[in-house]
């Protein structure tokens, strides 16, 4: 009999193959982003079926075969049945899952990464925290993780601790005045008091304590949009479960964003 391992991760992504059988990308902590052969998962009945749903975390028995980690036991540990009971919540962690692999590395450990969406998912399933709140911290602080990290202490050309008129420039991950951006300006997101304290926050405290604050208004947008747009920057690419979720929240999005424009 081959030697087996058992690991915990979640299911970022399934593929159907053959006639019964699933293809998983899991994420686990000590083998990081792993390619999983769950055989006849799609069976009626299968005692793999659960365990292989996308975002299932599960703690999972594997042996290697032909350079393919094959399922042989799995026990279900969270389904987030609240997560997916909404499809808006489903949408936006499948987003979070889509970021976790692109962060995420073959045989590369993933502790972290996996805590933080471990996080994030428990807080769309049980927390009363708006999703975009939600969206926003995971997206900032993945990132952070990730060696992305933005600098946010203060304004990056003159130093102040407190910016006048802040503006957040994506690309390079810093905070400037606007004064100090100049013709620049232009091309960064405007922040206020509120949401640069937010991305502090995110930033400077422990995974579990990162949702411990309340945005409202135009300071919770100006929040969500630098978040975002740092992900999509920083990572040179857009996400398809991130356009689905925005499908799915267009008409409140768009009623939301009537007055407001985040450019400065």
């Amino acid at each position: 009999m081959p030697d087996k391992i058992v690991v915990k991760g979640v299911v970022l992504r399934e593929t159907l193959t053959k006639e019964a059988d699933k293809i998983l990308t899991v994420l686990t902590a000590e083998q990081g982003r792993i390619g999983v052969v769950a055989r006849g998962a799609r069976r009626k009945n299968s005692r793999l079926a659960a365990a292989s749903e996308l975002l299932a975390f599960s703690e999972l028995v594997l042996y290697e075969r032909r350079g393919w980690w094959m399922l042989d036991e799995a026990s279900t540990l969270s389904l987030w049945d609240g997560v997916r009971a909404d499809v808006e919540r489903l949408s936006l962690a499948s987003y979070f899952a889509e970021l976790a692999e692109a962060v995420s590395s073959e045989g590369e450990p993933a502790g972290e990464t996996l805590s933080l969406l471990l996080n994030a998912l428990y807080a769309l399933d049980k927390l009363d925290k708006p999703q975009e709140q939600v969206k926003a911290a995971y997206e900032l602080k993945l990132l952070a993780l990730s060696g992305y990290e933005p600098l946010v202490s203060g304004c990056a050309v003159c130093g102040r601790s407190a910016p006048e008129e802040p503006l957040f420039d994506a690309r390079e991950g810093v905070v400037l005045c606007r004064k100090c951006a100049g013709a620049a300006a232009w091309n960064m997101l405007r922040l206020d008091a509120g949401s640069l304290a937010a991305m502090r926050h995110v930033l400077g405290v422990d995974q579990k304590r990162m949702l411990a604050f309340v945005l409202r208004g135009d300071t919770a947008r100006r929040f969500a949009h630098a978040c975002e747009d740092f992900a999509r920057v920083q990572l040179e690419r857009d996400f398809r479960t991130l356009s689905f979720y925005k499908s799915l929240r267009a008409p409140a999005i768009s009623g939301e964003m009537a007055d407001f424009d985040n450019k400065p």
